[in-house]
């Protein structure tokens, strides 16, 4: 995931290594955890890929890789959820 600012919102990039997936999907406090709101498109590098503007501050998202929720693993940045696992942060 990487970010590029503008004067009140920013976008972010998201990207995940899955090369055997089906569909990905991000979901995260700014889609209301949507777990199909927001599909990731596979590249020919096997990455998934997509972007969206997002207004400044902290936001919460995971990757719903097949149905299943998961971390992206390229954030260090994490914040405990109420299901026992991590969702991954990023800053504005």
């Amino acid at each position: 995931m990487t970010t590029s600012k503008s004067v009140s919102k920013s976008r972010v990039n998201f990207k995940l290594h899955a090369p055997e997936a089906e569909q990905v999907y991000v979901a995260g406090s700014f889609n209301e955890w949507n777990p199909t709101s927001k599909a990731l498109r596979l590249g020919k590098d096997s990455v998934w890929r997509t972007w969206t503007t997002l207004p400044a501050g902290e936001h919460e998202y995971r990757f719903v890789v097949d149905g299943k929720w998961v971390e992206d693993p390229a954030v260090e940045q994490r914040e405990a959820n109420p299901f026992g696992s991590y969702n991954s942060i990023v800053s504005i």
